[in-house]
């Protein structure tokens, strides 16, 4: 079950708490809630959480993977235009 516990808004933005994605899911001190207009529920249901938890981890892998192939591009040189023979 969740709680609905008042709030006049967003949870407060710091190193611990994060967003997933663009979804009113925030993971905040290892325990995932949802940002609505009239509160912040707690997620509490563990299956919800595991799927909030799988995501995170997915989306968080292809973050990483993005920012290595865009490394990796920054960091090759630069090919010579010309014709192959």
């Amino acid at each position: 079950m969740s709680a609905l516990a008042p709030a006049p808004g967003p949870l407060p933005s710091s190193a611990r708490s994060k967003h997933l994605a663009q979804s009113p899911a925030v993971r905040r001190d290892g325990r995932w809630w949802l940002v609505t207009t009239s509160g912040v529920i707690a997620v509490t249901d563990p299956v919800f959480t595991g799927q909030l938890n799988r995501f995170a981890t997915a989306m968080a892998s292809a973050d990483q993977a993005v920012a290595g192939s865009r490394l990796q591009q920054d960091q090759s040189p630069a090919r010579p235009r010309g014709r192959r023979r």
